[in-house]
């Protein structure tokens, strides 16, 4: 049987808040492109480009979901890939704060300033479990690993001309703060574990030598290419992609030219299938 790789194929979506420079890893464009799909099963890997803000918004939990007609939750990661000058990204409240208190801050715009605007650099990670209220800032690049699913409340777009969820994001939302980037835990050299949940694991590798990762005998892995270029089982490969690594694939052997920096998330275990993908 020849078992082979999967370059998945991207798919480029117009945002309001989105950006026309997606250099270097993809071309720039003359439209606001605001995310880069890949989805590929019950994980959507997205490359998000900022120019404004993204709406004050928050996503269900798995328990939550179906009362709303979705089959599942939405809990995801963000990787920064690039953030300018200044760059934010609001998670959770500054202090707790009532479901009642957190609709009359939406209604009233006050919402946007009790959030929690954290700094954002290249190389942080968050995690942003389902029912965190959040909002990603302008000028950066992420990105970010979720559930595939469709479900996404709005408590606060800044005035633009879109639909607000207020009774369902309240139902879902916490009002707690939220902890901050998460702290990557080595797992080898040159790699760490930068998140763990029952949805996804995912790791940094940085590469400047050869390098073979080790396949999974039971479920897919997908390895997302966030800097340089080298080649991946004799393919050239470069920053921008994302390929989906087969269980049937013992190993995986790449070799910078002359670094390589990816993302490996894959399922914790063989898990139900999901639904699509979502928009913020």
């Amino acid at each position: 049987m020849n078992v082979q790789l999967e370059l998945l194929p991207p798919t480029f979506h117009e945002k309001i808040w989105g950006s026309t420079e997606l250099e270097p890893w993809f071309p720039n464009s003359d439209r606001k492109i605001g995310e880069v799909w890949f989805p590929a099963h019950e994980i959507l890997i997205k490359f998000i480009f900022t120019s404004e803000r993204l709406s004050v918004q928050v996503h269900p939990d798995d328990a939550q979901a179906p009362r709303f007609g979705y089959p599942a939750g939405k809990t995801e990661m963000w990787f920064v890939l690039r953030a300018g000058p200044g760059a934010v990204i609001g998670l959770g409240f500054r202090e707790p704060i009532s479901p009642e208190r957190m609709r009359e801050a939406a209604l009233s715009g006050e919402i946007e300033f009790l959030l929690d605007w954290k700094p954002a650099r290249a190389g942080d990670t968050f995690f942003v479990p389902a029912g965190t209220v959040h909002a990603i800032g302008p000028n950066l690049v992420l990105c970010e690993i979720q559930q595939n699913t469709d479900v996404t409340f709005r408590l606060y777009d800044y005035g633009r001309p879109r639909p607000l969820h207020l009774d369902e994001a309240v139902a879902v939302a916490s009002g707690q703060p939220h902890p901050g980037p998460s702290q990557p835990v080595p797992i080898g050299l040159n790699a760490w574990q930068l998140a763990a949940c029952p949805y996804f694991v995912t790791e940094l590798w940085e590469l400047q030598q050869p390098c073979t990762l080790p396949g999974l005998a039971d479920r897919d892995q997908l390895l997302v290419l966030v800097r340089g270029e080298g080649m991946i089982m004799n393919q050239p490969c470069r920053q921008g992609q994302v390929w989906r690594v087969p269980p049937q694939l013992p190993r995986v052997e790449l070799i910078p030219q002359p670094e390589l920096r990816l993302l490996r998330t894959y399922l914790p275990k063989v898990g139900r299938e999901r639904g699509t993908a979502g928009s913020q």
